[in-house]
């Protein structure tokens, strides 16, 4: 996994509600989790982690030996930009803790001026949005939890 993608992936943990984040691409895990920042003198006490990570305090780079988002993650198919409603200031697709169900309509994302329906591809709740709304996304990228 190269630099800029754990960079975009660090950038996604800060940004969204959410505390923890595992991506696996083939073999390669990689687990994100964000902490309250510990005071200097502590921290100096603590064991540097051998992965290189973007310079973020509150957030750390964690080799994974387990699983940790407990639920489906729904992917950007595409590159393009993510939209969260129809329209600028129309009601979302969804919010965090709504059902949903396979088939329902989860975001837009636009390519090439083309509007593209994301569907839900699982039924359950909707755990966390992890991108911003007008928000480049690139193919493969977690959009959703779902769970």
């Amino acid at each position: 996994m190269d630099l800029r993608k754990l960079k975009k992936l660090i950038d996604l943990v800060q940004e969204s509600g959410i505390s923890e984040l595992e991506v696996t691409e083939g073999e390669e895990k990689v687990r994100i989790a964000k902490h309250l920042a510990m005071p200097p003198a502590a921290a100096a006490y603590l064991p540097q982690n051998p992965m290189p990570a973007a310079p973020a305090p509150a957030v750390a780079v964690i080799p994974a030996t387990e699983p940790v988002i407990d639920g489906n993650v729904v992917k950007s198919p595409m590159v393009g930009t993510f939209y969260r409603s129809s329209a600028p200031g129309a009601k979302p697709f969804v919010d965090i803790g709504q059902s949903v169900s396979a088939g329902d309509r989860l975001c837009i994302i636009e390519a090439m001026k083309l509007m593209n329906e994301i569907e839900s591809d699982v039924s359950g709740t909707v755990k966390a949005i992890l991108v911003e709304n007008g928000q480049p996304v690139e193919y493969g990228q977690p959009l959703f939890i779902i769970a």
